[in-house]
């Protein structure tokens, strides 16, 4: 910690000193648009004399910040498009724009190479086994960031219930703390239960990076299989999105993101959103009359305790494009969340009284510089939640599924309780890259963070375990050497410190662990179309704060748990090809092996009203997903992902039989192995009138049958039945995207959805989604 704040301090003289020794710099932005005046992405922009350039985003906005003052000549160019040169002097601290239409170019485009690409196909040109959401696409829907990933190859996000329910993500296998998420490249260890991925608007996001199984260095994580970074960007300096949807259930959702920055450089930005829902959706379950004892097997109920709002708010203020500076933010996170606990772990407990608030007041601070000293990146975030949770389980009854209730003892429906307390977490992550030239760079990465859970409880003031410390902190460093020759070929070495210390109960509880873990990803690009990646690490984890404490919900503690650690291998390959100008195809396929020991999971506790997370001595995964995708001209796309993995335990011996256990290579319990996705959308443009857009989509979820307890217990195991789902969308446009109005259709067939434990999920679900953007630049 000492050493983070050392650093802050040189950082902040280090800026002091720049911001006198260096003179106002210029800026060259603009927009890139086709003969018919629409937005072109992926064009590429060059500064002849000093080999600086940029791609245009989706609206076909590019910038080139800290620029000398001077005369510059520019090449503008894309393909299918005559390229152009323009000449412009920039004075000092001048912000120049400039609107450029590219006219078409009458050429055989199987004869072109793809020079342009977007940061979503950049992402996925990366060594590492990477997967990027281009989440833009997606913003006149009703989807939440869990929605989103949830269609990607290897990824599953199995949920609790509706709208604000528990979500748990699994990749190629791995789930729950084996995946870490990120915002901007900060750990989201510490938001709390008011910012989660599936009550986060996917307007939120510009794009989503999936890694899987191998994790870089910056990231700075202890993931054990993957993780999730979700960029938020900053495309438009000044502008305005709303959108508001209505739809089953009671459901509404809210956001509405903004930003206003000077010609000076002053910024400030803003993103807000709500999620409400009474989640009140029929269900199909064994019910049975607590005052008759009348017992209904199969019994169509409809849920009357799961009632969920979450409000949020991220707010930040400060400078961009300083010499000192690329970005220097200081923001605050203010969030609340209320939520009704309808049942258990398992369908079979259910409540009516039983809920959860919680909120999020998390200043934070975020800096980043390119250039600081010739060749040298630096990256600063730090995060601090102050916000608190509270447990209210205060009625002394219990229910059944018709929603009666009757008298039951003294200790509230589960166990009576007020208890209120704070985590009091934190964040600090450190990133340094140095390019030692045009091939090579060095990054040295550093993430701290803390836990110390502080509570009490009105209605149990003697129970001692609130009163016994709970205290955890870890440190990630990450040391890493990149050698890249663009589009040829790339390749990464690297090796993370891991250490951790836990304060459980008294003084005798305390332990500290430190676990060394490495790895290498390498690609090479066969022909600009065809990509093959590998890579491997050794990876370790430690305990989360959750596993070792609980959540006081449904997570029960396990102080008891070992770290985990796993081999990871990964081998991918990508081939893009047209068989002419207007039919091209995109194909991914990924294999996976891991091995695993002391493999983290959740099972049922005793008297299975709880999970509780605990080790196995191995679990071996042997697995691989594939996309392929085809496009038609521009409006038409279609394309299927599919993923099979299988986890198999290698623990030997189980307490509680003598001799090997048969349990021994039994395919793990209670994780989807087989499932897919298949997708068909049409774009038909100018409908009604020019620059008014109809978009119409369809998207299919398949998951195979699973087990839900060990196969090899024979007529003891139950089955998680085969599940498909249907959602259809129409969204349209006017005038270029200004306005938007959308309609949707969730589970049309009205299927049985089941993920944890077969808790059912919504059934047949429609939702209105109106959106209003507007870009200043734009106008």
């Amino acid at each position: 910690m000492q050493f983070t704040k050392n650093l802050l301090l040189a950082l902040l003289c280090a800026c002091s000193f720049h911001t006198y020794a260096q003179k106002p710099t210029s800026s060259l932005t603009g927009f890139i648009k086709n003969s018919s005046d629409e937005p072109l992405p992926g064009a590429t922009i060059k500064l002849q004399s000093i080999s600086l350039g940029a791609i245009s985003d989706e609206s076909g906005y590019f910038q080139l910040r800290n620029l000398k003052p001077g005369h510059y000549v520019v090449n503008i160019s894309a393909i299918g498009y005559k390229s152009q040169v323009k000449q412009v002097d920039l004075r000092e601290g001048q912000e120049l724009t400039l609107k450029v239409a590219l006219d078409d170019n009458q050429i055989d485009m199987q004869t072109v190479t793809v020079t342009g690409r977007s940061a979503v196909k950049e992402s996925n040109r990366q060594a590492f086994n990477v997967t990027a959401i281009d989440a833009k696409k997606l913003y006149n829907t009703t989807l939440n960031l869990a929605d989103a990933l949830d269609r990607v190859a290897g990824v599953r996000v199995r949920e609790s219930g509706g709208v604000g329910s528990n979500s748990n993500l699994s990749l190629n296998g791995f789930s729950g703390n084996h995946v870490r998420f990120f915002i901007d490249g900060v750990p989201m260890d510490n938001f709390g239960t008011s910012f989660q991925i599936n009550n986060i608007p996917i307007n939120i996001a510009e794009r989503v990076e999936v890694y899987k199984g191998v994790v870089p260095v910056w990231l700075g994580s202890d993931a054990l299989g993957g993780a999730i970074n979700i960029i938020t960007g900053d495309r438009y300096r000044n502008y305005i999105d709303v959108s508001y949807s209505y739809g089953s259930f009671n459901t509404h959702r809210s956001v509405i993101n903004a930003a206003a920055t000077s010609k000076s450089g002053l910024t400030f930005q803003l993103n807000a959103f709500q999620n409400y829902s009474d989640n009140d959706y029929k269900v199909k379950v064994d019910a049975a009359d607590i005052n008759t004892g009348a017992y209904a097997p199969g019994a169509i109920v409809r849920r009357f305790h799961d009632q969920y709002h979450n409000e949020t708010l991220i707010a930040n203020v400060g400078v961009v494009d300083k010499s000192y500076a690329d970005k220097l933010l200081f923001g605050i996170t203010l969030g609340q969340n209320y939520k009704e606990i309808q049942t258990g772990a398992r369908m079979v407990s259910v409540f009516g009284g039983w809920n959860r608030r919680g909120n999020i007041v998390m200043p934070s601070l975020k800096y980043k510089k390119v250039n600081l000293v010739k060749g040298l990146d630096v990256t600063l975030n730090a995060n601090y939640n102050l916000g608190t949770e509270q447990n209210i389980d205060t009625m002394n009854v219990r229910y059944d599924w018709f929603g009666n209730s009757k008298p039951n003892g003294s200790n509230g429906e589960r166990a009576r309780s007020l208890y209120k307390y704070k985590n009091n977490n934190g964040i600090a992550t450190t990133m340094f890259n140095y390019r030692l030239g045009d091939h090579q760079s060095i990054a040295l990465s550093d993430v701290f963070t803390t836990f110390n859970r502080k509570g009490s409880d009105a209605l149990n003031p003697d129970v001692a375990d609130n009163e016994l410390p709970k205290k955890t902190q870890k440190n990630v460093l990450g040391l890493g050497y990149t050698y890249d020759v663009k589009d040829k070929w790339s390749a990464s070495v690297f090796g993370k410190d891991v250490y951790q210390h836990n304060v459980i109960g008294n003084a005798a509880g305390s332990a500290s662990t430190t676990k060394l873990g490495y790895g290498i990803a390498a690609t090479y690009f066969l022909s600009p179309n065809i990509q093959i990646k590998s890579s491997y690490e050794l990876t370790n984890r430690m305990p989360e704060a959750e596993e070792i404490f609980g959540d006081v919900e449904n997570q029960e503690g396990n102080p008891n748990l070992k770290p985990e650690q796993s081999n990871n291998v990964n081998l991918g390959l990508s081939y893009t090809f047209n068989l002419n100008a207007n039919n091209r195809f995109l194909l991914n396929a990924n294999a996976i092996y891991r091995h695993s020991t002391n493999f983290i999971y959740n099972r049922l506790n005793n008297n299975q009203s709880k999970l509780v997370a605990d080790n196995r001595d191995g679990v071996k995964t042997v697995g691989g997903d594939a996309e392929i995708r085809y496009s038609y001209k521009n409006w038409l796309s279609v394309g299927t992902t599919v993923t099979y993995q299988h986890l198999q335990n290698l623990q030997k011996y189980e307490p509680g039989y003598t001799g090997v256990s048969p349990l021994y290579k039994d395919q793990m319990p209670n994780i989807p192995y087989l499932f897919g996705n298949s997708d068909v959308s049409v774009s038909l443009r100018d409908i009604g009138k020019h620059g008014n857009n109809l978009n119409i989509g369809y998207n299919l979820l398949y998951v195979h049958a699973f087990y839900l307890y060990w196969p090899s217990r024979g007529d003891n195991k139950l089955d998680i039945p085969q599940q498909i789902s249907h959602d259809v969308n129409v969204v349209y446009s006017i005038n270029n995207g200004r306005y938007n109005v959308g309609v949707e259709a969730r589970n049309l067939t009205n299927a049985y959805l089941y993920d944890n434990f077969s808790l059912q999920k919504p059934g047949r679900a429609f939702y209105l989604n109106l959106r209003y953007f507007i870009n200043k630049i734009n106008k």
